[in-house]
């Protein structure tokens, strides 16, 4: 609640209580399914891959004066493949802690991962997994499963699973990955996603009506069973009745997505594009519609309480851009690639 509380007060004040920064255009892998290289993903024109970014100094720079603009209170740390950019991450992950912002950093732990890292308050280190070790070394090499279980020893992490239409057709899939990864001591908690296609999208990782449902209901047993698993029921009713729209979304309204220039905003939520809200299966969008509905002392909802702060805020945001601009006055250049 002592959270919900503080978010509240950033709302009011005009501010995005959290920020996504895709911190680099670069990542050795190839996805099938991959959001964030999707040709509508920054809203046609360009992609993630064309984009300028930033390294060294200037990205250690310039990556501060997107939260100093921002004043977020938690920050996620996304790409592209973070881990390109550790030697510049040693810098920033240390420098978020001081100031007391709690970070998340989403890797596919295709190198290793700082020594260091596991000692910063604060930081969540979220590597995402494609499945059982057969499916998802296809999809993901080279951040194959040798790799993830060599590299995330001595530290905490989080597990994230997005559930693909391909993983839901063999009878226990989902039991036997959870049950494989809450055996591992390196493993605090285990996130579990269903893939949210964008609009109009014809693929093999869609899920159907049905294919939700039976995910659903399955993940329903196995939380009982397994307690590295963080699914609680209000998520997964979530599921199975995500919200609306953009407008309806308190993650959506509550994030500010920046793409790998610093500049480039994404929108209307991490999965730009046209998303099939209808179809969402984000974990983040799914926890925090449980929470609006969530009601408080006196009859109050939650999301009531975050509806009427978004208002206040947008006229107190609107105020403050046009006194003071809304441009951080960064100007990116290309860089080439660089090697993970």
């Amino acid at each position: 609640m002592e959270g919900i509380i503080t978010a509240w007060g950033r709302i009011l004040a005009g501010h995005k209580p959290s920020l996504s920064i895709e911190i680099t255009r670069e990542c050795p892998l190839r996805c099938p399914g991959c959001y964030a290289y999707g040709d509508e993903h920054l809203g046609g024109g360009v992609t993630l891959r064309q984009v300028s970014d930033y390294k060294g100094d200037e990205l250690v720079e310039n990556f501060f004066k997107l939260v100093d603009e921002h004043k977020p209170l938690h920050i996620s740390i996304v790409g592209g493949e973070p881990l390109v950019r550790f030697r510049e991450l040693n810098t920033i992950l240390p420098r978020l802690a001081e100031r007391g912002i709690y970070s998340q950093l989403v890797t596919s732990a295709v190198r290793p991962i700082p020594a260091e890292w596991a000692t910063l308050r604060r930081l969540q280190l979220v590597v995402s997994i494609d499945g059982l070790q057969p499916e998802h070394d296809v999809r993901r090499t080279p951040a194959t499963y040798d790799r993830i279980l060599k590299h995330i020893v001595s530290h905490q992490i989080t597990v994230h699973c997005t559930v693909t239409r391909q993983q839901v057709q063999r009878d226990g899939y989902l039991e036997e990955f959870i049950r494989f990864w809450s055996a591992n001591e390196n493993v605090r908690t285990i996130w579990v996603s269903l893939y949210t296609p964008q609009i109009g999208e014809q693929s093999e990782e869609m899920l159907t009506a049905g294919d939700r449902t039976r995910v659903v209901a399955e993940l329903m047993q196995l939380r009982e069973r397994f307690p590295k698993l963080q699914t609680p029921k209000g998520l997964l009713n979530a599921y199975l009745h995500p919200p609306d729209g953009p407008d309806d979304c308190i993650f959506a309204k509550t994030t500010e997505c920046v793409s790998a220039d610093l500049q480039t905003k994404i929108t209307p939520c991490q999965f730009g594009g046209n998303p099939d809200c209808g179809s969402c299966g984000c974990i983040a969008s799914a926890g925090l519609k449980a929470v609006g509905r969530h009601t408080l002392p006196g009859g109050i909802k939650v999301g009531s309480i975050f509806d009427a702060s978004f208002k206040v805020g947008s006229v107190v945001r609107g105020l403050r851009e046009r006194v003071s601009g809304s441009s951080t006055g960064v100007k990116p250049t290309a860089v080439g690639d660089a090697s993970a």
